[in-house]
């Protein structure tokens, strides 16, 4: 059975969430603070975060990145905090999905599955991946450029391997929102995407202002040039 780790202190959100989700099949463990959640992440193995970002004691950002310093455990953001440089900061460091309040109940719930389901397909995938200096190891989560080690989110991560497991295909933002996070609604826009792609550049391009990796491909989206 999965288990959720739901962070956040507004008592009456979590009784209710916590309600729906284990009608899901679920278990669902809950820390209320930042010192909490840390005690609880240490002593505990979870298959999905659900983050607030303002939290009595600390920051959520501050708890994700705690969190992605040893694990690429799916992350979600569930929080008030909707401004777009929220957004683009909780997705930079490492969360996989962003939800703002208010929200639809069964967004939530779809999101969730739609999250361990893509988690569960990537950990089944190929053992390796290699293309133009780039190597991914699936078992072990992780990516290398030339043999140095790469420091990616776990969104980054999953973007790499779709690019390399599709060489020289062109893929719309649509479809490439579509395969990683697995939604039939259009949950994630353009600009997220384009965040993602920009800052998986930066860190396996040799020359990010001209990609020859990541190329974009004008009116109709992006390809891994194999060549």
């Amino acid at each position: 059975m999965k288990r959720i780790f739901f962070v956040e202190d507004d008592l009456s959100l979590v009784n209710g969430l916590t309600f729906a989700v284990k009608k899901q099949g679920y278990e669902v463990d809950v820390a209320r603070t930042s010192h909490e959640a840390e005690r609880m992440w240490d002593e505990t193995k979870y298959d999905l975060v659900i983050l607030d970002v303002a939290l009595p004691d600390g920051s959520g950002f501050d708890l994700c990145k705690v969190i992605r310093q040893t694990s690429k455990v799916p992350i979600m953001f569930l929080t008030a905090a909707d401004e777009e440089t929220d957004i683009i900061m909780g997705l930079d460091i490492g969360a996989d999905d962003y939800i703002t309040k208010p929200f639809k109940l069964a967004v939530f719930l779809s999101r969730i599955n739609a999250l361990l389901r893509r988690s569960d397909n990537f950990s089944q995938s190929e053992a390796e991946l290699s293309s133009k200096g780039i190597t991914v190891q699936r078992l072990k989560g992780r990516a290398y450029k030339n043999g140095e080690a790469l420091d990616l989110t776990s969104s980054e991560y999953k973007l790499l391997c779709l690019f390399i497991e599709n060489p020289d295909v062109v893929l719309s933002p649509e479809q490439i929102l579509g395969r990683l996070w697995d939604c039939n609604e259009n949950y994630i826009d353009n600009k997220t995407l384009t965040v993602y792609i920009r800052r998986l550049r930066m860190k396996i391009e040799d020359n990010p202002g001209k990609p020859d990796k990541i190329v974009t491909v004008r009116g109709m989206g992006y390809k891994w040039d194999g060549i």
